[in-house]
Order: C-alpha cells, then sequence, then structure tokens
C-alpha cells in the first residue's frame, strides 16, 4: 500500500519540476507570475508571414504558461498601425522598416529593436499576363503596402538595377489583404507584399511569381519590431522579454516542418483568421520562402534600406545607425534556443 501511494506523488513531482524548468528557462518564473498582475501591453502585427513570431510567441507562452504575457492586436494595414503608435495607443507593433526610420525622421520617439523575418515576400503577376521580366513592368501598375515599404524599395531597386525609373511604373499603396482581389480583377498588373497574400493569388490560379524577393535583393528583410522609447525606459525587461520570445519563436518555427505545420493551423485560426492552406503552404512548400533565423540587428543591413529610401525619396537624409536603431534587446539574444515545447498532434 505504502508503494503504491509513492508513485503518484513521484509523478507529480516530475510534472511539477518539469513545468518549473520550462517557466525557468524559457519565460523566467518570477516575470510570469508578476506580469499576470499587470494590464498586459499590446503588440501589433497584420496578418503576414513577416509578422509571424508575433502570434506564434503568444501561443506558445499561453500554451507552455497558461498565460500570454502580451496581448497581440491585429491590423489590416499599415496606416492604422501608425496612428495607433503615434497616438501612444500601440507601445510596440511590427512594422515595414522604412515607415519605422520615416516615423524617426519625423522625430516620432520610437526604436528599431529587431527584426520580424527574412525573405517572404514575392512579386506577383496575373497567370494571364505578358510581363516576364522587371522591363516588362515599364507602364505598369504595381501594388505595394506603403510607400514607406520595403516592398516599394524592391521594386525601386529592381528598376534602378536595370537603368529604368521608379516613374516607369505606377504605384498604388494598397492593404496586402486587398491585394489578391484587385490583381484577379485586373486593376492592378502586379502585386507585392509579405506573405501569405501572394501566395493566395498563385493557389486560386491567377497568380503567377514573377520573382521572390531574395532573387532581387540577397538577404532580404521587410519588417522589424519597432517600440516606443517609453517602453523602452520605464520597462525595459518586458521589451527584453518580447525579444527573447520572438527569438525563440524564430529558433522553434526553423527547427522543422511539423512545427510549421502546427503553427500554420494555430495562428491562422486564431490570429489570423484566415484559411490555413496559405500558411500551410507559404511555411512548407518551400521553407525557404520565408525564414525566422538571423534576426538580430545587423547595421550593414539597415544601411541599404537607408540608401535606397534617400535614393526613393521617402527619406530626406540618410540616418546614423544609433538614431532609428536599439540594438541592446537584440545582442542579449545571441545564443538563444528554440522554445523547449512540442504542441500536442
Amino acid at each position: 500500500m505504502y508503494r503504491r501511494m509513492r508513485i503518484p506523488g513521484t509523478l507529480v513531482g516530475i510534472l511539477a519540476l518539469v513545468t518549473f524548468l520550462h517557466l525557468w528557462l524559457n519565460i523566467g518564473f518570477g516575470t510570469v507570475f508578476s506580469l499576470r498582475e499587470e494590464p498586459k501591453f499590446r503588440v501589433g502585427f497584420l496578418p503576414v508571414t513577416c509578422h509571424l513570431t508575433c502570434p506564434v510567441t503568444d501561443w506558445i507562452n499561453t500554451n507552455m504558461t497558461g498565460y500570454g504575457f502580451f496581448q497581440p492586436r491585429k491590423f489590416s494595414g499599415f496606416p492604422e498601425m501608425k496612428e495607433s503608435v503615434l497616438s501612444g495607443d500601440l507601445p510596440c507593433t511590427f512594422m515595414v522598416a522604412p515607415l519605422a526610420m520615416k516615423l524617426i525622421e519625423d522625430e516620432v520617439p520610437v526604436k528599431i529593436v529587431y527584426l520580424g523575418h527574412r525573405d517572404g515576400t514575392a512579386l506577383v503577376v496575373h497567370v494571364d499576363s505578358d510581363i516576364r521580366a522587371i522591363e516588362d513592368l515599364a507602364g505598369k501598375t504595381i501594388a505595394v503596402p506603403t510607400r514607406f515599404s520595403n516592398q516599394y524599395l524592391i521594386v525601386f531597386k529592381a528598376l534602378t538595377d536595370r537603368g529604368m525609373k521608379i516613374s516607369d511604373v505606377t504605384i498604388k499603396e494598397m492593404p496586402p489583404p486587398d491585394m489578391p482581389a484587385a490583381l484577379a480583377a485586373k486593376e492592378v498588373d502586379a502585386i507585392t507584399s509579405g506573405e501569405p497574400f501572394m501566395a493566395q493569388a498563385e493557389l486560386q490560379g491567377f497568380g503567377r511569381v514573377l520573382y521572390q524577393a531574395r532573387e532581387l535583393w540577397p538577404n532580404f528583410i521587410s519588417c522589424v519590431l519597432v517600440v516606443r522609447e517609453d517602453m523602452i525606459r520605464e520597462h525595459p525587461d518586458k521589451v527584453q522579454m518580447l525579444v527573447d520570445g520572438i527569438a525563440k519563436s524564430g529558433k522553434w518555427l526553423d527547427v522543422g516542418v511539423q512545427h510549421r505545420l502546427a503553427a500554420s493551423e494555430a495562428v491562422a485560426k486564431n490570429y489570423y483568421h484566415q484559411d490555413p492552406t496559405l500558411l500551410r503552404f507559404v511555411l512548407t512548400k518551400t521553407p525557404d520562402r520565408v525564414t525566422y533565423m538571423k534576426l538580430t540587428l545587423a547595421k550593414d543591413d539597415f544601411e541599404q534600406i537607408v540608401r535606397l529610401a534617400v535614393e526613393a525619396k521617402i527619406l530626406q537624409r540618410p540616418l546614423e545607425f544609433d538614431e532609428y536603431a536599439d540594438p541592446r534587446f537584440s545582442e542579449r539574444t545571441h545564443g538563444a534556443t528554440p522554445h523547449q515545447w512540442e504542441p500536442s498532434s
């Protein structure tokens, strides 16, 4: 009798130890419970793969600890997101890098603290289009998320690399979710944004990938994590916790296809409110279509963005790295490991 009663107690002890180790190693034991007593801070995202680590971090933390330490907030486009940042309602958000730089040039108190992804953007034309090369875009209309986006800059760069000008095309700013319908109706000739909306056009049979971002701009990045300076000043521990979680989520996503499949289902249904088929296609058909490793801030990457933004006249002057970036949080993620969690099948 005595032996049989000790076995459940041992198992409970093992489970408690495993839970403690998860909290301590992956989240920070004391931090989790102190955060439960405070209002959650908001983190903005669009339903694109460039911002995927935001909902993935919340999803994994909620499953590991029973508590997500921040409130993910979905937007449909960058203009609404920008206004929320300006009002102070949104202390942290994923955002296209040139827009963040423009805010900083306009003296909005924000800093870039981390990357959101690598690659994850395509330039897509209608399947019936006679556009086969960048040169064929002359006189055509191209939809981009905003003029202050790396998608705009990738078009600018591709044209410039071939001796063309941005004035050779017509640029139309459009929320990424609206782009597939516009291409299907032939209201525009080409679309470019973060996935999975480019894949949507492809999967539905009316879109054809002209170029992947990495073919036009090696090591392409589009979106970054932007944090208001008052948040950095008053709650650096929370900012670091967020950056650490994103770093672990990025590595977790790139562990293997099973993690990406699980994330596709959970994020599409609970955060993006999309058909999971889209995310599954983008994240698993060719895993290098978008990657989540090497997300630390690299000065060379940003200097290229600044140079192109000045040439494209969306920035008035070359910004210095320390004007728009706070690399402290990023530097502390060196050696980060994936979340130690496996979703139930």
